[in-house]
Formats: C-alpha cells, sequence, structure tokens
C-alpha cells in the first residue's frame, strides 16, 4: 500500500492503495469516512447479504465504522484505487470555508430510498469528478503532498465542491449528514464496541446518556433496538468468516462474542434460514472467494 498521509490528525488525508494479489474479503475498519474512486480493477462492497460492485471509474463512499470489502486486480495489471478520508471536524471546517467565504449556497434535499440507511454508496463519475481523481492521482505519483499539506486541504475541498455541485448525487447527502458532529461520535462509540462484551447500560454510560435516551438515541440513529442491530452485526460478520475463512463454526461463534455454539446456530439459522454449515457448503459449491478476512484500520 503507498500512503500519502499528512501527519497532522487535523488535516483531511489522501491515500493511494494498489494491489496485485488477490486476498479474499476483508475487513476494513474505518476511523474516518471515505469517499474513494476506483482507478483499476474491481471493487466488491458485501452488506446485508448483497454484494454490490464499484467498477473502474466509479466512485463509492464509505462510512466510518467497519466494512467488508474485496478489490480484485485486473489480470493484466494490479488494483488501484484513490481514497480521501476525513473526519466531521475537517469536513464542518470545508463547509463552512464554502458557504462563508464562497458563499456557496449548500442544502442537502436528496431524498433516496437507495442511500438513506446504507453505510456505503456507489455511482458513476461524472467529467470532472474523473478528472479530478486522475489529476490527485498524478499529484501523488509527483509525491507533491508529502511535503505540501495544504495542497492536501485544497483538493479535499476541490472534491467536497464537485460533489455538492451535484444535487441529485447520493455521495453529496451522506457527506452533508457527516457534518453533524454530535451524530457521528455517537455511532462511532457504537461501531467500536460491536463485539466487546459491553452491557446496554456501560454503553449509555459511555455516551453519557441515561439508558432510556440511549435507547432512543440508538434507534433513531440505527432504526433498531440496540440489542437487536448488535446481534445482526454479529451475524453478518460470522457470514463472513464462514466464507471466507476455515475457522471452525465454534471458533466463529467465540470470536463474534456468541454465548455458546448452540445460541449461536439458533440465531443464525432464523437469520438466513439455513445452519452455519450449511451456508458454508453453499457458498463454497458456488465457488465464493476463499481468503482470510484480515482486520484493516484506516487512521
Amino acid at each position: 500500500m503507498n500512503k500519502k498521509i499528512d501527519t497532522s490528525t487535523r488535516q483531511p488525508m489522501i491515500i493511494k492503495y494498489n494491489q496485485v494479489v488477490n486476498n479474499g474479503i476483508r475487513l476494513q475498519i474505518m476511523s474516518k469516512y471515505c469517499i474513494g474512486y476506483v482507478m483499476k480493477g474491481t471493487k466488491y462492497i458485501y452488506h446485508n447479504n448483497q454484494r454490490k460492485i464499484v467498477k473502474k471509474g466509479e466512485v463509492f463512499y464509505l462510512s466510518a465504522g467497519q466494512h467488508y470489502l474485496e478489490n480484485v486486480s485486473e489480470c493484466d495489471s494490479e488494483f488501484e484505487e484513490v481514497l480521501f478520508l476525513y473526519s466531521p471536524e475537517q469536513l464542518n471546517k470545508i463547509l463552512n470555508d464554502l458557504s462563508l467565504t464562497f458563499k456557496l449556497k449548500i442544502e442537502n434535499n436528496h431524498l433516496c430510498d437507495v442511500c438513506s440507511d446504507a453505510n456505503y454508496v456507489i455511482c458513476s463519475s461524472w467529467s470532472n469528478l474523473s478528472v479530478f481523481f486522475h489529476s490527485v492521482n498524478q499529484y501523488i505519483k509527483d509525491n507533491i503532498f508529502n511535503t505540501d499539506y495544504t495542497g492536501e486541504i485544497l483538493k479535499m475541498t476541490e472534491l467536497i465542491y464537485l460533489i455538492i455541485l451535484n444535487n441529485q448525487c447520493c455521495i453529496k447527502s451522506k457527506i452533508l449528514n457527516n457534518n453533524d458532529i454530535y451524530k457521528v461520535n455517537f455511532e462511532q462509540i457504537i461501531q467500536n464496541n460491536i463485539f466487546n462484551n459491553i452491557s446496554i447500560d456501560e454503553l449509555a454510560s459511555m455516551c453519557n446518556k441515561s439508558l432510556t435516551t440511549f435507547k432512543k438515541e440508538f434507534k433513531l440513529y440505527f432504526h433498531e433496538s440496540p440489542h437487536k442491530w448488535f446481534i445482526n452485526q454479529r451475524l453478518e460478520h460470522t457470514r463472513l468468516l464462514l466464507i471466507s475463512t476455515k475457522k471452525s463454526i465454534s471458533e466463529i461463534s467465540n470470536e463474534c462474542n456468541f454465548t455458546n455454539t448452540s445460541h449461536f446456530i439458533k440465531l443464525f439459522k432464523k437469520q438466513y434460514l439455513m445452519t452455519p454449515a450449511q451456508f458454508r457448503t453453499k457458498n463454497i459449491a458456488i465457488n465464493m472467494n476463499q481468503g482470510q478476512i484480515i482486520a484493516e484500520n484506516y487512521i
């Protein structure tokens, strides 16, 4: 991986990612929000028992938190993508600059069933945006961001500007939603504790909320009760471990913090209408990729 990263946590980061060998599905834990562009190859995003395709020349958005991704190189070249990573504080500063300094009218009137509850978005690029990402790719090749951190800020601002100008863009809606720093911090605490052995009372305390208020806000942001949401997130992880590793069912159950294997099997069958063993056998039969899931943190 080639990273051109600003050493200051207050500034956005621009990353160039290259991959030669296909490594299968990978769990990537994002501590910031991401806007990316596939330069070469194909990217797959796994979410809610579906596999979504990001083709060469398409743009994608990933929320902070965990994602199951697969990068596939072309037969004659490596996989390549350019990523912009940002925090709510960084985004807030950029939006304020665009609004106050450049008098840009920023509104979020986009209503879309496709992107409203998703933690990712995929869309076709438009000409100006494609030209932008290719120019950033050249900047990275020329090592410009290694010595010019201001250049990262300018390019991040330009990217946000180009996206905001597109009124019907799902990514625009997601970006503007990231401007709610309180919401983002609340969600980040939840995402960081998916696999921890922690009670709902302890989570409420970490968020400085009463239990009643915490449950109400949790349902507002995640559209499910805390118990149901955590179970579904852990089951999603077990599903991908089953098709991407050779770990035993009991090992997977323990790794995802289920109380015992029998209970895990019961929950899995209720969710996916088959046992974990049946699910694994079925997916091996249809030639699903066999590669170990590796956790990667983008800080």
